[in-house]
């Protein structure tokens, strides 16, 4: 359950989604993350680091091996999201629409 409540915190699979193909800076996550306050993303940071997910680099931030784990796992989430998304097209509506 600890995970889900880390996962499931604003802002934090995002951050996790943008370092999936390297490390970023701070500035780097706000530009990619429109909305984001630069309070929350720190916040994740810290969260995310300190459950070690991710780490600090000289390059940023980067996926740690459990994080680049964890991104593997998500790849049927992300496969089935991508299945629903396609199928409300095809309906005629937009993903988020309920």
């Amino acid at each position: 359950m600890a995970a889900m409540d880390l996962f499931g915190r604003r802002w934090a699979l995002r951050i996790l989604w943008e370092l999936r193909a390297g490390p970023l800076g701070a500035r780097a996550l706000l530009a990619r993350c429109e909305g984001l306050s630069s309070s929350v993303l720190y916040q994740r940071l810290r969260e995310l680091t300190s459950s070690g997910i991710i780490a600090s680099s000289a390059d940023g931030y980067e996926l740690t091996r459990l994080g680049t784990a964890l991104g593997h796992a998500l790849r049927p989430l992300d496969a089935w999201a991508t299945t629903w998304a396609q199928e409300q097209e095809h309906d005629g509506q937009e993903p988020t629409e309920t």
